[in-house]
């Protein structure tokens, strides 16, 4: 049996944060990971066979994710000054 769940990450007042946190996260992506853009949002579709990977995929990306948005915003405030 598959298991599968989409993670969207969208931001309504920076949609080009959402798409930049999952490009930087897209060079890990495993076979069973897809990402797919649109105007408004980052979309990551995980299909696994074991309740236990999808716990530990979904963590590690969220973790991963939070770590990048972070850099993002770090970086766009600096080229504010």
């Amino acid at each position: 049996m598959k298991i599968s769940t989409t993670i969207e990450f969208n931001s309504p007042d920076a949609p080009d944060v959402a798409k930049k946190v999952a490009l930087s996260l897209k060079p890990d992506n495993l076979t069973n990971m897809e990402t797919q853009f649109d105007e408004e949002k980052a979309t990551i579709t995980i299909q696994t066979e074991k309740i236990s990977s999808m716990i530990a995929t979904v963590d590690d990306l969220l973790m991963n994710a939070k770590i990048a948005e972070d850099i993002i915003n770090e970086v766009e405030d600096e080229n504010d000054l």
